[in-house]
């Protein structure tokens, strides 16, 4: 099937970041995997790619655009060629939408001509130990000072990724105590500088996949916010977040699709390569029924994430759409990986293989930006169930 979502321009796009991770990225990392991060200089790489401008306004040094095609490309190659960009996704699918958003013309000013150069990298620390899902029982606090100048910021953050090498972190604090007719009031989002006096990173934390990108706890004592950091309105905060829910999911959504897409390749090669019992794997007929199957499952995860990224752009992905599109794309993308690998055999359980990167990967969509369960909930609700 002929797909519509992408023009010259990101097929042009495709083309110099295919060439850029075969130069950059694909040499050197094995190293970032055994470090458990990629370096930080690798982020003004990106910046030089123009990478982290491309949504960014024109005035602050950006490319102006207003589309998420790129990074939908951007999800497509890293995962065709195996790698991750870091923790570099956070940046600008996740922190970006909140300053443009929120952040006022003295701030953007401030903000975004080193948000684009890499020279100031973003992180966003909602989670904290023992919250999960439940932003509103966050328990950070942020307290105006006597003389209006500043918050003094006390709590702590897990999960944190691109905490490592974070300039700055939007910070989710309580700014009020919740009401009884609404648990989320109260919550009020801050552009914290890391440099803070006060301001720890902890745990660089060993996960399952995802090694290359740096996640943190962070702690925060008495840290001075100024009030020229907070962004928006004092104690809406958690509606700021459920407003930029959909294009997280729609990032999660449409990356799950393009690592699914990924392991195909993968497998494909394998069998094609692979000599058992004096004959290619890809000469048996199992090996063509499940990678026919997998196919098929591709091409419909493809559609799904093809329809959120065109309503998306225009504005129109509704919190139950992306959802459901998350919802989809994960649960796919944990069915074909996971046969990819049974292709593979036991080289497939081997570290030096992309696929059982990607098999460990792949296992945190269906927990962040909203559980499988969470995504259900949202739907039966719009539902009227």
């Amino acid at each position: 099937m002929r797909r519509t979502v992408f023009n010259e321009d990101h097929e042009a796009f495709r083309e110099t970041l295919r060439a850029f991770i075969e130069a950059e990225v694909v040499p050197v990392y094995d190293e970032w995997f055994a470090a458990g991060q990629a370096p930080r200089d690798f982020y003004y790489k990106l910046g030089e790619l123009g990478i982290f401008g491309i949504n960014v306004p024109e005035e602050y040094g950006g490319a102006g655009l207003d589309s998420h095609k790129f990074e939908a490309v951007l999800y497509e190659e890293t995962a065709r060629a195996g790698v991750q960009f870091g923790g570099s996704g956070v940046h600008v699918l996740l922190a970006l939408p909140y300053i443009k958003m929120l952040a006022t013309d003295e701030q953007k000013k401030r903000y975004l001509p080193k948000f684009v150069t890499g020279e100031e990298m973003w992180a966003i620390a909602m989670t904290e130990p023992g919250t999960g899902s439940d932003l509103a029982g966050m328990k950070s606090t942020a307290k105006l000072s006597e003389d209006g100048t500043h918050y003094v910021l006390n709590g702590a953050k897990t999960f944190i990724t691109g905490g490592v090498h974070a300039d700055r972190v939007i910070v989710c604090a309580r700014t009020a105590a919740p009401t009884a007719e609404d648990r989320r009031h109260g919550i009020s989002l801050f552009a914290v500088d890391t440099k803070s006096e006060g301001y720890s990173i902890g745990r660089k934390l060993d996960k399952l996949g995802l090694r290359t990108s740096d996640t943190a706890e962070l702690a925060f004592v008495d840290v001075k916010v100024p009030v020229e950091d907070l962004l928006g309105e004092e104690n809406k905060g958690f509606y700021y977040l459920g407003h930029n829910l959909a294009s997280e999911r729609w990032g999660i959504a449409f990356g799950a699709y393009a690592q699914a897409k990924a392991a195909v390749r993968f497998a494909k090669q394998y069998v094609q390569e692979r000599t058992v019992f004096g004959k290619p794997v890809a000469h048996f007929q199992n090996t063509k029924f499940e990678l026919a199957a997998c196919q098929a499952e591709v091409d419909a995860a493809e559609a799904v994430a093809d329809r959120a990224t065109e309503a998306l752009d225009a504005g129109e992905l509704t919190p139950a759409e992306a959802a459901s599109a998350k919802l989809f794309c994960t649960e796919v993308a944990h069915r074909v990986i996971d046969r990819c690998l049974q292709l593979h055999g036991g080289y497939g359980y081997m570290n030096e293989y992309p696929i059982a990167r990607l098999y460990a990967d792949n296992r945190v969509n269906r927990i962040y930006g909203g559980t499988s369960e969470i995504m259900k909930t949202i739907i039966a609700k719009d539902m009227g169930l």
